[in-house]
C-alpha cells in the first residue's frame, strides 16, 4: 500500500525533474536565440561570445558579431526570460488569491496604469532618455509610475470596508482599468500624431530594448519574487477559501495584500519595459498545473521557467518571421498562441459552472 508520504515524495521528485529539464531547455534556448536572427551568426561563435562575457578570463574581442550577440540579442533574451517568468508568476498569484482561473496580471488594472503612464509621456513628447540615469527612457519610468499609482488606487478602493476581499479587489480592478482605458482613448483623440506610437507601445514589443531595461526591471522583479516566495505557503491556504484560512488562524487580508503588492510590482515593471504582453500569465499556470498539480511553491518555479521560455521563443518569432528585418509586436504573437487556449479554458469553466 502506498502511503501519503510516498505520494508526496514522488510528486516532489517529479517537480524537481520537470523544473531541471525546463531549466536546461532555457539555457540551450538562450544560446540558440542569441545566434538566430536576420544576421546569420554560427551557434558556436554565439556560445563563445556569451562564455567570454559571462566568464571574462580574457577580454572578449569586440567584433560586429559579438556586439550583436551580447548587446542586442542576449540582452533581449534575458529581458524576455525575466518578463515571461514574471508574468507567469504574477498570473499564478492572482489566480490563487482571487480563486479565479481566468485571472491574470492584468485583472487588477496594473497594466492599464502602465499603459496610461506611457501614453501620457508619449502625448507630451517625453520619449527620450533621462540624463545621468543609465540611458533609461522616460516612457518606461512613466509607465512604472502609472502602474504603481493604479495599484494604490485598486488597494484603496478594494479595502474600503476595512478588509481586502477578493470580490472587492476584482471590482476595484475592473473600475480602475475601465477608467484608465477611457483616459487613454481621450489622449488618442486629442493628438492623432501620437496614436501610432501609443498603439505600438500598448501592443507590446522588445524591439530596441537593452541592458538598461534589464537594470530597470531587475530590482522590482527581485523584490516582488522575494515577497511572493515569503508568502507562498500561505497562498496554498488562501486558495482553499476565506473560511479555511480563518479557521487556520491566518490573516487573509494581510497575506492577500502582500501577495498583491509583490505580483503587481513584477507586472508593473514588466509592462513598463515591454508594453502590454497578454496571455502568458493566463495560460502558463494552467499548463503547469496539468503536469505537476496545484502546490504553489513548485508551481511558481515551473511557471517561471515555462513563462520565460514561452516569451523567449515568441520574441524570436516576432523578430524573424517577417522579411527584411521587420518585426511583429511580441504581444501579437503571444495573443495568437494564447487566444485558442483562452477560448478552451473559458468553455471548460462555463461547462463546469452549468453542471
Amino acid at each position: 500500500m502506498i502511503s501519503s508520504a510516498d505520494i508526496a515524495q514522488r510528486r516532489a521528485r517529479r517537480c524537481v525533474i520537470f523544473a531541471s529539464i525546463t531549466a536546461f531547455v532555457c539555457v540551450v534556448s538562450a544560446v540558440l536565440a542569441s545566434a538566430y536572427g536576420p544576421l546569420d551568426i554560427p551557434i558556436q561563435q554565439a556560445f563563445n561570445t556569451l562564455v567570454q562575457h559571462i566568464f571574462p578570463s580574457t577580454h572578449p574581442a569586440e567584433t560586429t558579431n559579438s556586439i550583436v550577440v551580447w548587446e542586442i540579442r542576449f540582452s533581449r533574451v534575458i529581458l524576455s526570460l525575466l518578463i515571461g517568468s514574471g508574468l507567469a508568476i504574477s498570473g499564478t498569484v492572482f489566480q490563487g488569491i482571487l480563486r479565479n482561473p481566468l485571472a491574470d496580471p492584468f485583472t487588477i488594472g496594473v497594466s492599464s496604469g502602465a499603459a496610461f503612464g506611457a501614453s501620457v509621456a508619449i502625448f507630451f513628447g517625453f520619449s527620450g532618455a533621462i540624463p545621468y540615469l543609465a540611458g533609461i527612457g522616460i516612457v518606461p519610468l512613466a509607465a512604472l509610475t502609472g502602474a504603481l499609482l493604479a495599484l494604490g488606487a485598486v488597494i484603496t478602493l478594494g479595502s474600503m470596508g476595512g478588509q481586502l476581499k477578493r470580490d472587492a479587489l476584482v471590482l476595484a480592478g475592473v473600475v480602475v482599468a475601465t477608467f484608465l482605458a477611457a483616459l487613454i482613448s481621450l489622449i488618442k483623440s486629442l493628438d492623432e500624431d501620437s496614436v501610432a506610437s501609443i498603439v505600438f507601445w500598448i501592443m507590446g514589443s522588445l524591439q530596441g530594448r537593452s541592458w538598461q531595461h534589464v537594470q530597470l526591471l531587475l530590482p522590482w522583479y527581485g523584490l516582488g519574487v522575494a515577497i511572493i516566495w515569503r508568502f507562498s505557503r500561505e497562498l496554498d491556504i488562501l486558495s482553499l477559501g476565506e473560511t479555511q484560512a480563518q479557521q487556520l488562524g491566518m490573516n487573509a487580508s494581510r497575506v492577500r495584500l502582500w501577495l498583491l503588492v509583490g505580483a503587481s510590482m513584477i507586472t508593473g515593471a514588466s509592462v513598463a519595459v515591454s508594453g502590454v504582453i497578454g496571455f502568458v500569465g493566463l495560460v502558463v499556470p494552467h499548463l503547469v498545473r496539468l503536469v505537476q498539480g496545484g502546490e504553489h511553491r513548485p508551481l511558481l518555479v515551473s511557471s517561471a521557467l515555462i513563462g520565460g521560455l514561452l516569451l523567449l521563443w515568441s520574441d524570436v518569432l516576432a523578430r524573424t518571421i517577417l522579411p527584411e528585418g521587420a518585426e511583429l509586436p511580441v504581444g501579437v504573437v503571444t495573443a495568437l498562441l494564447g487566444g485558442p487556449f483562452f477560448c478552451m479554458l473559458l468553455h471548460r469553466t462555463m461547462k463546469r459552472s452549468s453542471q
